[in-house]
């Protein structure tokens, strides 16, 4: 893997020099325009709304739209020069337990390596972490953009989470959840007994993207010349008494579990 920043991890008075890396890679199938007549890649020109030019990206400044139709500009030295808090560190400022964090903050996940000469204070520093329970909260800047972040450790490792400003979380404000609804004791008591049947420990593993494997299959087919028909997916059932609906996903659940095979008995 390439870094895709440099710096520092920065608490007090100690410095260690790290590299991120981006801990994730999507995978989903990705298409491209196409003419649908010849099948030619459709490509997409800058072109200036004023000079109706096409315009080469050097010659592209950045504006910010301070009111309709109006822009002040900024050129890339003068953004470079801008003051942050967390210019090339992750600056960390307190130490929280992740339970009090709202998972809607967190954005992308990165690796945190250390260069060879702070190896012992990265040790240091997870070890430290790890024995507490605890992740730390950072100011850093990637991208052209001051993050809100936690620092947490992941099998001896660390992994910086960027997250979200609060005044960057919508509030849900949604008429309908206002209304009244009565909920009976038996509904409750149904959805509870579900809820315990399909509790288990959480194994990503067992997940797959099932949609995604479908597609590579259609296109898998479509390059050998097969004809392809592709099944109408049937709209969810209407849901006209909750309590019924309640029961029948039990019951649904207790023939699914009395189908299933057991688990073979340890010799």
């Amino acid at each position: 893997m390439r870094p895709m920043w440099a710096g520092a991890i920065t608490f007090g008075l100690i410095t260690i020099p790290v590299r991120l890396y981006r801990a994730v890679e999507e995978k989903s199938m990705r298409f491209h325009h196409l003419h649908g007549d010849d099948k030619g890649r459709i490509r997409y020109q800058r072109v200036c709304s004023v000079c109706s030019r096409e315009v080469a990206y050097g010659e592209i400044a950045k504006g910010y739209e301070y009111q309709k139709d109006q822009h002040v500009v900024f050129s890339e030295k003068e953004l470079e020069r801008v003051p942050s808090d967390g210019v090339k560190a992750i600056d960390v400022v307190s130490f929280v337990s992740l339970d009090e964090i709202d998972p809607m903050y967190f954005q992308r996940s990165y690796y945190v390596v250390p260069e060879p000469t702070g190896l012992k204070a990265y040790r240091l520093l997870t070890e430290t972490l790890a024995q507490a329970g605890r992740v730390g909260v950072a100011k850093v800047v990637l991208q052209e953009k001051e993050h809100l972040a936690v620092l947490r450790t992941r099998g001896g490792t660390f992994v910086l989470e960027t997250m979200y400003w609060p005044d960057e979380l919508r509030i849900p404000e949604f008429d309908v959840l206002s209304r009244p609804v009565e909920l009976r004791k038996q509904e409750l008591a149904m959805a509870t007994s579900l809820m315990e049947m399909l509790t288990e420990r959480f194994d990503p593993t067992q997940f797959v993207d099932s949609y995604r494997e479908r597609l590579q299959e259609l296109a898998w087919a479509k390059i050998q010349g097969e004809e392809v028909a592709v099944a109408t997916t049937p709209p969810p059932p209407q849901i006209t008494d909750l309590l019924d609906a309640l029961k029948a996903s039990v019951e649904a659940e207790k023939k699914k579990r009395k189908k299933a095979p057991k688990p073979k008995a340890a010799s």
